[in-house]
């Protein structure tokens, strides 16, 4: 926004009032405080780098150059890394001076404690190497760029100082190409530097503005990487999500089960037991009997209704015990083939339970089917589950929500789901779910 204030002089230097900021002393602090840190920088290149500045000796032989040069690149990429990791943690917490902007680092968190899994880290995440390209970049490019802005400095200080300096008759002076000999020779140098001296904080900014914009590229992680932990972020968010879900599901089944299931139950016994009471022809008994009759159609659908949300058979038993429960249940002649070495984690599991269900529920309604099979496989870290029917084919996501709500609860897992289903059929549904055997949710 216009009226934000600004987060770097790169952009304070195009608004009013820049003189009287605070900005041009936080640039020329950033600038003074560079100077240590390149000194301090540059020791590790030029001592890793001595091979390198040996192998272009001209009195070298050929392969005493090639291995100087080669050892020289092994001495730097090997160990450069380890000075500049240190230098970028300091130069992201010297960037405050000139960048109000959060800046975070682009490491990542080593997988386990010890100095192995953090070396492997960070020699193989592309901010390590940012980070040496910055040393190199702060060792070589600072000193020649900061040289001349120097030269230039000291040369508006000199053509401002000539005409007193030449007043006591130490001439001639010399002022970049030209020589002045007299005061009056020098003064139009002198109103000419004065006439810039304003500009001088501008150059120090766009100096040190320029310098922190190329730390913050090489340094701070970038926008692919922030996309990336944010997407992985996202997929931890949803695999809590689904994990949260299927608990509560499983919750909501169990408390149906063991609560109103049973009540019901007893409710349903009781009328039963009423019934037998009461004279067979009076009209009570019939109501009596109704009301039994009601209750037994309502135990039906409440045990359907909890089967829908979570079979218990699931739960205890898997998803092989569960499917063999489905192909029983089913008006179709349903085959059942499983190869499983054992139980996959809950969510996956419940995926592929509620798709096989919904699809054979499908197959039954829609297709004129008569026979159905369903195969499942869990093999190199991927459960397939294969669902077919001989009915007429022509299943298609675009006249209803069926099978796009079970590629959405497929994908939800970071699965897929095919369809094949010419007209006149057969009909094959094929489910593949990511599923790592060394899963700690795996049972």
């Amino acid at each position: 926004m216009p009226n934000d204030p600004p987060s770097t002089p790169l952009v304070a230097m195009g608004r009013r009032g820049f003189l009287l900021t605070a900005w041009p002393w936080r640039a020329v602090g950033y600038l003074l405080s560079t100077v240590p840190v390149v000194v301090t920088a540059g020791v590790p290149p030029a001592l890793l780098g001595l091979p390198l500045l040996s192998a272009v000796a001209p009195d070298a032989a050929l392969g005493e150059r090639v291995f100087l040069a080669v050892l020289g690149a092994l001495l730097v990429s090997g160990l450069g890394p380890m000075a500049a990791i240190p230098l970028a943690r300091l130069e992201r917490s010297r960037l405050r001076l000139v960048d109000a902007r959060p800046t975070g680092s682009g490491h990542r968190r080593p997988p386990g404690r010890g100095v192995g899994p953090w070396l492997r880290t960070r020699y193989t995440e592309s901010a390590t190497w940012r980070e040496l390209g910055y040393l190199l970049l702060l060792a070589v490019a600072v000193p020649v760029l900061y040289t001349a802005l120097l030269s230039a400095l000291i040369f508006q200080l000199g053509a401002l100082a000539a005409p007193l300096i030449l007043l006591g008759g130490d001439g001639p002076m010399a002022l970049g190409p030209v020589k002045a000999a007299t005061p009056a020779a020098a003064l139009p140098y002198a109103i000419a530097a004065l006439v810039l001296l304003p500009a001088v904080p501008y150059l120090l900014a766009l100096v040190a503005g320029a310098q922190a914009a190329l730390a913050r590229a090489l340094l701070q992680r970038g926008s692919g990487e922030r996309l990336q932990a944010e997407l992985v972020e996202v997929a931890r968010s949803r695999a809590r999500l689904v994990d949260a879900f299927e608990a509560e599901r499983r919750r909501i089944e169990r408390d149906l089960h063991d609560g109103a299931q049973q009540r019901l139950l007893s409710l349903t016994l009781k009328l039963g037991l009423a019934q037998v009471d009461l004279p067979p022809d009076s009209s009570a008994a019939h109501s009596v009997a109704d009301a039994h009759q009601d209750a037994k159609r309502l135990m039906i659908e409440l045990r359907e209704l909890v089967h829908g949300i979570h079979p218990r058979v699931l739960t205890d038993r898997g998803l092989v015990a569960a499917m063999g429960e489905l192909a029983d249940r089913s008006p179709l002649a349903v085959t059942v083939e499983a190869d499983l070495p054992g139980r996959p984690p809950g969510h996956v599991e419940s995926t592929a339970y509620f798709v096989a269900a919904e699809a054979l529920t499908n197959a039954a309604k829609h297709s004129g089917a008569d026979r159905a099979g369903m195969v499942a496989r869990w093999d190199a870290g991927l459960l397939t589950l294969e669902i077919t029917d001989d009915g007429a084919g022509g299943a298609d996501p675009g006249r209803g929500t069926g099978l796009t709500g079970l590629a959405d609860r497929v994908a939800v897992i970071d699965g897929r789901l095919l369809v094949s289903s010419p007209a006149g059929g057969p009909t094959l549904i094929r489910v593949e779910l990511p599923c790592d055997p060394n899963d700690p949710s795996s049972r």
